[in-house]
């Protein structure tokens, strides 16, 4: 099921946080395997777009 609108990014981040710890993974079916490397790569693309983004707002 697709995230809320409302909710998007607590629920992708409570995601996120769950699949960090499973990064280093060994016993992965090969779908899952580049799954992680597309999450890596959406994850780094992120990264480099946050200093265009106003990523100083109050927590």
């Amino acid at each position: 099921m697709a995230n809320m609108a409302y909710c998007r990014f607590q629920n992708t981040l409570e995601d996120l946080r769950a699949c960090s710890d499973y990064l280093d993974e060994a016993d992965l079916s090969e779908e899952e395997k580049k799954a992680r490397k597309q999450l890596i790569n959406v994850c780094q693309s992120i990264v480099d777009d946050a200093e265009y983004l106003y990523l100083d707002e109050e927590d």
